[in-house]
């Protein structure tokens, strides 16, 4: 019996799951150094660029240091990604019918990654701090049960304000954005003659990009919390622009802007066509 017939007998629920899990895997296996860079820029005192970084990493640590933090990375994204597509599945086809306006997608989208996103959060801090370089974690549990035994439960939950700050809107809109364009670019494929999955693909990566620059001023926010240089947004906000102006809430927002916009449209695009594949539409 194939996996696909196995896959065939679970509920809509669990298959969601799955294919949100699969598809989080993927994208974050591929882009993490995307989000090392990012953090790296987000941490430091100093300006850099995108490349700049990343070669130094690369410099310091080797082209390993690059996918530093990529386990915490995983047990966040794979059940959160998985998390986030299940729950978002079940608000779209048993609340909306399977046709949600762009309204009604906002809504949706907030309430998926809210869900997922506390429920994920210790895992983020974590992964923002092994990714940072300044903290010597052994492990990913150890890490918890010393940020656990040293910071308490607050130390787990640091940065959940600007992190769905951030991932709320993030998902509202991109999935308001990715709906609408799929739409208009499905109007355009028989034109142009875009299979499937270039059409999920582009509308994938539109999306990305104007949620992700939204979106950006959270993240600077969310970092400074959770590598615990400041203890309260009010905080974070203040010494972010008395370092560096308006231009320090854009810090990093290169690699940040390309992963998520490319990680996005890439999940979004093996979710579609797994979905397509276990007859989940």
């Amino acid at each position: 019996m194939s996996g696909l017939d196995l896959a065939a007998g679970l509920s809509p629920m669990v298959k969601a799951f799955l294919a949100g899990s699969m598809s989080g895997t993927c994208s974050t296996l591929l882009f993490q150094p995307l989000d090392v860079v990012k953090t790296r820029l987000q941490s430091s005192a100093t300006s850099s660029s995108m490349f700049g970084e990343a070669s130094a990493v690369m410099t310091a640590e080797g082209l390993r240091g690059l996918w530093r933090g990529v386990l915490p990375s995983l047990y966040r994204t794979v059940p959160g990604v998985g998390l986030y597509f299940s729950s978002m599945h079940w608000m779209r086809y048993s609340v909306f019918q399977g046709k949600p306006n762009a309204g009604q997608s906002l809504l949706i989208g907030a309430a998926a990654r809210t869900f997922a996103g506390s429920v994920m959060i210790p895992f983020t801090v974590v992964k923002t701090r092994i990714e940072s370089g300044a903290f010597q974690y052994r492990s990913v549990f150890t890490a918890l049960e010393s940020i656990l035994r040293n910071e308490g439960l607050r130390g787990l939950t640091r940065g959940l304000g600007p992190t769905l700050a951030r991932d709320v809107p993030f998902s509202s809109l991109y999935l308001a954005f990715y709906d609408l364009l799929k739409e208009k670019v499905a109007r355009q494929t028989h034109l142009v003659g875009l299979s499937p999955e270039a059409a999920h693909m582009t509308a994938g990566l539109g999306a990305g990009l104007l949620a992700s620059l939204v979106t950006q001023p959270a993240d600077v926010v969310k970092t400074q919390m959770q590598l615990g240089k400041e203890q309260t947004i009010s905080s974070a906000v203040a010494s972010i622009y008395r370092e560096g102006g308006m231009g320090g809430f854009g810090k990093g927002l290169a690699p940040r802007m390309l992963r998520r916009s490319v990680m996005a449209a890439l999940a979004w695009t093996v979710y579609e066509k797994i979905t397509t594949s276990l007859k989940l539409k």
